[in-house]
């Protein structure tokens, strides 16, 4: 559970960095006693003066996606991101990102898969699952990670 859980958080902390943003922290021990029950959690900056809202949301639900799609592509599942209940956070989290961007339910579901099938495309490259694959290593050695060290994975590298 542990590495699967380590495969999701970096999907998300892969995409920030990947997007523009900076992760402040991740971990896959956080604390139970500040919010709903989960298994990691990743904090994410964004530059917001740096881009457009658009550009925002956009990469928001592409933050919010990674994780499970990471996850989905380290235990080879299907997919279908609603249909595993452990990621109903993360597809929430990107339904309401891409609010703003496709108002409607239907034109919404079309955008959330074109942003999956773009997070399939890019991690299922080798350089990208390499640095993916980074992140993990460390979360596994570490379990949780400073912007500093996050900082410090990539300068070396």
């Amino acid at each position: 559970m542990l590495e699967t859980t380590a495969y999701h958080e970096a999907g998300h902390v892969w995409a920030a960095l990947y997007y523009g943003a900076q992760v402040r922290h991740v971990t896959i021990e956080p604390a139970w006693d500040d919010g709903p029950r989960r298994h990691g959690d990743t904090q994410v900056a964004w530059p917001i003066g740096q881009m457009s809202p658009r550009e925002f949301h956009r990469k928001s639900v592409l933050v919010a996606l990674a994780g499970p799609v990471a996850e989905m592509i380290h235990l080879d599942q299907p997919d279908d991101l609603q249909a595993v209940a452990e990621w109903s956070a993360d597809w929430q989290a990107a339904w309401e990102a891409a609010a703003p961007l496709a108002p409607d339910s239907e034109t919404r579901s079309r955008l959330l898969e074109r942003c999956r099938d773009e997070l399939l495309t890019l991690l299922n490259s080798t350089t990208h699952w390499s640095a993916l694959a980074t992140i993990v290593d460390h979360l596994l050695a570490h379990e949780t990670l400073d912007q500093e060290m996050i900082n410090d994975i990539f300068s070396a590298g």
